[in-house]
């Protein structure tokens, strides 16, 4: 019988459902592939990392949906919902996924927009004449 773990990471206003099950390591983001949905090295290598941690590389199938928010937040989405999928597969991966901080919710959002200001915290020019 073929298992399927799924788990949910968020981060910013991105939402990930990470769907694993076992096969060759093969990875795909909203029927696309992993490559060409994430074309930044530096977010291929950090999702990855959850699987290089736990010694579990190319042991796993992953299907994700992800949405919401830009690829920073989506990557670091994707990062949360396969770490915590491997520690939905074996309770052992939970201290080495917290020690390489991939078990964390970032919890830093986007700062709301005042009135009688321009942004969040920036102000219109202050003019005393």
């Amino acid at each position: 019988m073929q298992q399927m773990i799924n788990a949910v990471g968020r981060r910013k206003t991105s939402v990930a459902r990470v769907f694993l099950k076992n096969g060759s390591g093969k990875i795909t983001v909203n029927d696309r592939a992993f490559e060409t949905y994430f074309p930044l090295e530096t977010h291929r290598n950090s999702i990855t990392k959850a699987f290089a941690v736990t010694e579990t590389s190319g042991k796993y199938d992953v299907n994700v949906n992800v949405e919401g928010g830009g690829p920073s937040g989506q990557a670091g989405a994707v990062i949360l919902g396969v770490a915590r999928a491997l520690v939905e597969i074996s309770e052992e991966n939970r201290p080495l996924l917290r020690k390489h901080g991939l078990m964390t919710r970032d919890p830093r959002m986007v700062e709301r927009k005042k009135y009688g200001q321009k942004k969040a915290r920036k102000r219109f020019q202050f003019s005393k004449r």
